[in-house]
């Protein structure tokens, strides 16, 4: 069986969930080798090789770290070039994107964005994309080269699936411009406690409908009731009502939840572009005419500040 590379995205050696998401599709077209890169890429192997990895690529060096994305794609290609596998796949992480794109572009290939589910076909690895707000499905595959694909959070359950795991050294040769951007510095995100707001099972987003940054308390009450992250759409960031990094839509975070709320948002198709492929759509609106409802699995016409408190309150009923 044809072998598949596997970007690892992880955090000193804690690897991400999306990883995992991908050796579980991974497994559906091949036998998935990891490439896991940066401090405690070696302390990824056990968690990997639980999840189907044949094999566990690894690589550290200062240039991981100190500089953009450049050197991690001379490692991939490196690990491309050892391993000449059937398909590529990474995250629909910003970063992950871009290492995708310089790839794609040095070995020739084509490149898939944003797929949602992965399968084998008789002429190589056909994926599966959401387009125009959720109106259309797509399956995609490329023509040229070996596809380059990024996955979006959410896409596949993961399933363990214990394998060898067998830890090889990845050399890599760095090319003159791995080092053309530096890293200067560093600020550690502030903790909410919350989960991840692209990996996130749940997302709560508030709209203009919110009327202003104070009253996001109750978005934000509701998402803890659920242990979900938060959302905002373009209209509330752009106020200063929430921050930008949690912005959903076409020029924010793209997310694919179980669960999506959106309360207060009217569905604008920047919005819609950033989650609609969210597997259960709930919205909150007092416009029953608002675009959101046509894409909904169920929706409340009716106040969010009447409605979203009660919603909390019935949750942590439930839960006591």
């Amino acid at each position: 069986m044809a072998e598949v590379l596997v970007y690892v995205d992880h955090v000193d050696g804690a690897v991400r969930k999306p990883t995992l998401e991908l050796l579980t599709l991974a497994r559906r077209i091949g036998e998935p080798v990891a490439v896991a890169l940066g401090n405690g890429a070696a302390d990824t192997a056990a968690a990997l090789a639980e999840h189907g990895a044949v094999k566990v690529l690894t690589a550290d060096a200062p240039e991981f770290a100190d500089y953009l994305v450049v050197p991690k794609v001379d490692a991939l290609q490196a690990a491309y070039d050892a391993v000449s596998p059937a398909a590529v796949l990474l995250p629909s992480s910003a970063e992950a994107k871009e290492i995708a794109a310089r790839l794609a572009l040095r070995i020739g290939s084509g490149i898939i964005t944003d797929a949602v589910d992965l399968e084998a076909g008789d002429q190589g690895t056909v994926a599966t994309q959401s387009a125009f707000a959720a109106s259309y499905t797509t399956k995609s595959r490329v023509s040229k080269g070996t596809p380059v694909i990024t996955v979006k959070p959410n896409s596949a359950a993961v399933e363990a699936a214990p394998a060898a795991g067998a830890v090889e050294a990845l050399t890599v040769s760095f090319s003159a411009t791995a080092t053309g951007t530096k890293v200067l510095s560093r600020t550690p995100r502030e903790s909410t406690g919350r989960p991840e707001l692209t990996e996130a099972a749940i997302v709560v987003s508030g709209g203009r409908g919110v009327n202003g940054a104070e009253n996001f308390a109750i978005i934000e009450a509701l998402a803890d009731s659920l242990g979900a992250a938060v959302g905002a759409s373009r209209a509330a960031v752009d106020a200063g009502w929430y921050p930008h990094t949690n912005q959903v839509g076409q020029t924010g975070k793209s997310v694919s939840p179980q669960l999506y709320i959106a309360s207060g948002i009217s569905g604008a198709i920047q919005h819609r572009a950033g989650m609609q492929t969210s597997k259960t759509i709930v919205a909150v609106n007092k416009d029953a005419e608002a675009p959101i409802f046509d894409l909904v699995d169920y929706g409340v016409v009716g106040d969010l500040f009447a409605v979203v408190p009660q919603l909390t309150d019935e949750v942590k009923s439930r839960k006591g």
